[in-house]
């Protein structure tokens, strides 16, 4: 068949592999200046972790130059830099309890192991899944998984209650967090079962003051996940992974249908059930009146649920001002959990202001590539998938951000790629792998067919075939821009002359 062979895409590798020397030098020379402002030399394991860090970094560059060359250069530099930031930060308050109390937690040395699996884990993923759509065979497969490992922690002698949550399962001398993997699960099938029944959900209903409302019988998915979270919230005294979960539907449900009306009615049955929890439960109440009532003494002198972790990070931020004390000269250890919970505020006292917006705009780019990736991909089960992972990332950075700033109360949950834990870093190096695997099908290019001439479909055994349950449009390779398949440039020109009058 002749063709018409198209302008040449540029992968971006080269691209990649330049950020990612940055994102590099980045993370080693903070772990360096943590050693010299703090002991006057380089770190003992300086050298074990720049070789480590490279090996793992260049490693998964490799990866996907060869298995996935068209995907998103921009991913893999921004989660290797906050990820060498964070380890750098859990090092630095490595030495301040080595100093203090005179043992070494070996946090960051435990840190690392989880970031050398987590980047295996994303390179395996991009290896192994060669198209996304494939994800969408496991809908409701997704859904008993993320139900699974959500109800995990409630199982006795295997859940663990730390600080007044159930959300931990012990494995030996290990702790994960069952829910930082649920949140993948729950995107898989909130993404397959959106993608069939969007018609349903976006035309059916009446319109009230402006809104499309839906039917009774439509609203029973957001009940039962509404049910759900709430559950999470009284169960496990998560109020966290209830935000999170119920605030990822919501945000794909509106991203499927593009009607605010379920935004509102969303966000009115989670303040319900917000309100009704402050007023039930007591600590649910803890968390609400740290928040409203930081500064009473009463408040901030409570034993368990008070203020002091809330007041304190506040201080120390406000002690690193515009330019921040620099690295090893603040005293972010007087923060209960700086390490994880408190880890932005402990980066804002020795990065500053500065710092910290420089963190943000880092976490802004990775959200608005998985966005863009999202709008670059025609099928949508991938369009869905990509919004849902990236928002999840976003989600949870305001969640984190905003409790430690005061803006809405604690919730518990761990700062993407900085804080550490090793649930929350191997969970989203897989959300790193699978926005690489969609913007890869969705950048890649083929040759477009001369006019008249008929349309070659893909071969049955390329990743880049049409999945047979696939019932959306062809994905955004094999199309030409905005004209569908079958029909030439010319031809579409006269159709939307035709519709135009």
């Amino acid at each position: 068949m002749a063709t018409v062979e198209p302008g040449r895409v540029r992968s971006g590798r080269a691209s990649e592999l330049g950020l990612l020397v940055l994102a590099l030098t980045l993370g080693v020379g903070a772990y360096a200046l943590v050693g010299l402002g703090m002991e006057g030399s380089l770190p003992g394991n300086f050298y074990v972790l720049t070789f480590g860090m490279a090996a793992l970094g260049f490693g998964l560059h490799f990866v996907v130059r060869w298995r996935a060359p068209y995907a998103d250069p921009v991913l893999v530099p921004i989660a290797v830099g906050l990820n060498g930031l964070g380890l750098a930060m859990i090092y630095r308050l490595d030495l301040a309890s080595q100093q203090l109390k005179g043992d070494d937690p070996g946090l960051a040395t435990r840190q690392l192991g989880w970031t050398a699996l987590g980047i295996i884990a994303a390179g395996i993923v991009v290896w192994v899944l060669r198209d996304h759509r494939t994800l969408r065979r496991y809908t409701y497969t997704a859904m008993i998984v993320g139900l699974v490992l959500v109800l995990l922690p409630l199982v006795p002698g295997l859940g663990k209650q730390i600080n007044g949550a159930r959300i931990w399962v012990g494995l030996g001398p290990f702790s994960l967090q069952p829910a930082e993997f649920a949140k993948i699960a729950f995107a898989v099938f909130f993404a397959g079962y959106l993608v069939t029944n969007r018609d349903t959900l976006t035309l059916a209903g009446r319109k009230v003051l402006g809104l499309q409302l839906p039917r009774v019988r439509d609203l029973g998915p957001i009940i039962v996940v509404w049910i759900a979270s709430i559950a999470v919230l009284v169960l496990e005294r998560d109020l966290g992974t209830s935000l999170l979960f119920f605030g990822l539907f919501v945000a794909m449900l509106y991203i499927a249908t593009e009607r605010i009306s379920w935004v509102v009615i969303g966000l009115t049955l989670f303040a319900a059930g917000a309100v009704a929890a402050a007023t039930s439960f007591a600590h649910v109440q803890g968390r609400f009146n740290a928040w409203l009532n930081a500064f009473d003494p009463e408040v901030f002198n409570a034993r368990f649920g008070g203020s002091g972790q809330l007041v304190r990070g506040m201080f120390g931020m406000a002690n690193g001002g515009l330019m921040g004390t620099g690295w090893g000269e603040g005293r972010p250890d007087l923060v209960p959990y700086a390490f994880s919970d408190f880890i932005f505020a402990s980066l804002g006292e020795e990065l500053g202001l500065t710092g910290i917006i420089a963190l943000l705009v880092m976490y802004l780019v990775l959200v608005e590539r998985g966005m863009r990736i999202a709008i670059g991909t025609r099928d949508g089960f991938g369009k869905l998938l990509a919004g849902g992972l990236a928002f999840v990332v976003a989600w949870q950075c305001f969640v984190v951000v905003g409790g430690v700033t005061r803006v809405i109360p604690l919730t518990g949950l761990t700062l993407p790629f900085l804080a550490y834990g090793g649930s929350s870093l191997l969970a989203n190096w897989i959300i790193v792998a699978l926005l690489l695997r969609i913007s890869d099908n969705a950048r890649r290019p083929t040759p477009l067919p001369l006019r008249g001439a008929p349309a070659q479909s893909p071969p049955a055994s390329s990743a880049d075939a049409v999945m047979p349950d696939d019932a959306d449009s062809l994905p955004e390779e094999h199309l030409t821009p905005g004209v569908s398949p079958g029909v030439s440039p010319g031809d579409a020109t006269e159709i939307i002359r035709a519709v135009d009058q």
